[in-house]
């Protein structure tokens, strides 16, 4: 056969006619005409004539296929992606070394989808000590059947080639090298060198980390920020992508005190580590600094109740969020009307929420339905195996419809129905427990009485003044009068209006001993409650949405992971609440969440 590169094909025009002269003739770059040498085939068939030229060398096509897999996708980039080669030393990488030596202007390299040995790196980054103008380092899955003592070297030698040349990387992806600590401390000279003062994108999925790889990650970007800021161009980091690295929440923390310091993140991805609320709530509280965040993806972490209240709060300061993902999150219902709460407050570009697999119920999930309303650039809400039941899905898609919004629902078939009740033997140990509680209090204030009492220095005929304390652990209506006209500033003093919890749970017990028939008691409850809730909801940082759902499940209406023992219910605590959802303080979007619940 022939070396010449050359292909001719004619196709008789479709008609009936004999052989045509309106063919197609496709022929590559280098067009010549067929010679002696020619696989020839002639057809004929009725009134149709095929004549097929057909001249291509065996090798040519394995010198396409080569040059296919190394052509250059951008302007500047060498790729060797996906080739599934094992280079083990540095003469199995002699070619690929003098390409990159020969390459002008290169700023890009793809070595992913290959295995290399030492040796091999180390030629490689030889070759790479030269190239100044290098930016792009996609270098994921590079290291597959090496020992792990292996990788080390070779990131430091491909790292140490880069500071060499002088390089400023934009992009860095290690991806899917399960290297571990140890290879974290592979690229710890790099990420701490001026080569990454410019890092934009770093990219390390399915690396293994664990906790010590992820706090020397968090002290080297630490670094790298001073550093560079020392300069004058402090790092600016914009995408950060480490799932599945059981990171946890020490690794985790440590890394959100770097993310809290750069300030920078566009993009955030730590799925799948094994972060609890502690590192989830040092992960909101850095959110908060980073004000350009678009992308925040937590799925499958453990956030229940107070990592979802935490990232609820910080969410009401981000305005650029455009995806988040709590899937698998566990935020369950209290955490979901925070994050209701958020959405509904802000998030003015949010695209896509996904919520999903976090055990919540259908009220819960009609607020987050109900957050949505008005977002104009939603394409995606995912609430799919919580537990709605089917009565609730009906509801939830009733909501979507109504605000016009129903295409934009995921699917609800892995709904995992309503929750059942906790099981009779648990509910008894758990109010064991918090009866075993109760009486330790009851004691420690029986002790402090006793002891008041008996001291020589007091009288016993003297009473003990009247406190505000004394009577939140055990309300009567006789010690409300008792604390006098000054008992709302009392209240205002003694309550921790900072606290959510603690605000409801004054508001129940202040509210138990409410008498409609009693006008002095009825007053006194009613100007307590007034002063403390108005206080409450004046302050910027009061969580209102957090004050209803603790309502709720004292009330024994909302389920908590915490094992609330819910009150007694009197018809005071109805009375009271009644009043002050229609004094002007209380916001008119926590009513409607009381509405849902309260009218089952």
């Amino acid at each position: 056969m022939s070396q010449r590169n050359c292909l001719e094909l004619q196709v008789p025009c479709v008609s009936r006619q004999p052989w045509s002269s309106k063919c197609l003739n496709v022929r590559t770059e280098r067009e010549t005409a067929c010679g002696t040498d020619s696989a020839v085939l002639e057809t004929t068939s009725y009134t149709q004539k095929f004549r097929f030229c057909v001249l291509m060398a065996t090798d040519a096509v394995a010198q396409l296929a080569d040059s296919l897999a190394k052509t250059q996708v951008t302007e500047g980039e060498l790729s060797y992606k996906g080739q599934g080669r094992k280079f083990d030393n540095a003469q199995s990488v002699e070619e690929m070394v003098k390409e990159i030596q020969e390459f002008k202007g290169l700023q890009a390299l793809r070595l992913e989808g290959n295995t290399y040995g030492v040796e091999a790196a180390q030629a490689i980054a030889k070759a790479l000590e030269t190239k100044s103008e290098f930016k792009y380092c996609y270098w994921s899955d590079m290291f597959t059947g090496r020992l792990r003592s292996e990788i080390p070297p070779a990131l430091n030698s491909l790292g140490a080639a880069l500071m060499t040349a002088g390089a400023r990387l934009t992009v860095l992806d290690l991806s899917d090298n399960a290297f571990g600590p140890d290879g974290v401390k592979g690229i710890e000279k790099l990420l701490k060198s001026t080569a990454c003062h410019t890092l934009q994108e770093l990219r390390l999925n399915n690396c293994g980390m664990g906790i010590g790889g992820g706090k020397i990650l968090a002290a080297a970007l630490t670094e790298c920020y001073k550093q560079s800021s020392a300069q004058g161009t402090p790092l600016g980091l914009k995408v950060f992508i480490a799932g599945r690295n059981r990171l946890e929440n020490d690794g985790a923390t440590a890394l959100a005190q770097a993310f809290q310091l750069m300030g920078s993140l566009e993009e955030v991805h730590v799925p799948q580590n094994g972060i609890n609320h502690p590192g989830v709530t040092a992960l909101a509280t850095a959110m908060q600094h980073n004000p350009q965040l678009r992308v925040l993806n937590l799925n499958d972490n453990t956030f229940t109740k107070k990592g979802a209240i935490a990232m609820a709060q910080a969410l009401k300061h981000l305005r650029s969020v455009q995806v988040i993902n709590f899937g698998d999150c566990l935020v369950r219902s209290e955490g979901a009307i925070a994050i209701a709460e958020a959405v509904t407050e802000g998030l003015p570009i949010l695209k896509e929420l996904n919520l999903s697999f976090g055990e919540i119920t259908g009220e819960a999930a009609l607020l987050v339905a109900q957050s949505v309303e008005g977002k104009a650039t939603l394409e995606k809400l995912d609430l799919n195996g919580n537990c709605l039941g089917e009565e609730g899905c009906d509801a939830l898609r009733e909501v979507m419809d109504g605000l016009n919004m129903g295409d934009l629902l995921g699917s609800l078939s892995d709904d995992e129905g309503e929750p059942e009740d906790e099981d009779d033997e648990e509910e008894d140990e758990d109010d064991e427990e918090e009866d075993d509680e109760e009486e330790e209090e009851d004691g420690d204030v029986e002790e402090e009485e006793d002891s008041s009492v008996n001291q020589v220095s007091s009288p016993p005929s003297v009473p003990r003044p009247p406190d505000a304390a004394s009577f939140l652990c055990f309300p009567s209506p006789d010690k409300l009068l008792k604390l006098g006209t000054k008992r709302a500033l009392l209240f205002e003093q003694q309550v921790d209006v900072a606290d959510a919890g603690k605000t409801a749970e004054a508001f129940l017990k202040i509210s138990s001993v409410y008498n409609e028939d009693d006008e002095e008691v009825k007053s006194a409850v009613l100007d307590s409650i007034d002063a403390i809730l108005r206080k409450a909801f004046a302050s910027p940082s009061f969580q209102g949405y957090n004050f209803v759902s603790s309502l709720l499940v004292m009330l024994g209406l909302l389920k908590s992971e915490d094992k609330v023992k819910p009150v007694h219910v009197v018809p005071g605590h109805l009375q009271a609440l009644e009043y002050v959802v229609r004094q002007d303080y209380f916001p008119q979007d926590h009513i409607a969440v009381l509405e849902a619940f309260m009218s089952r």
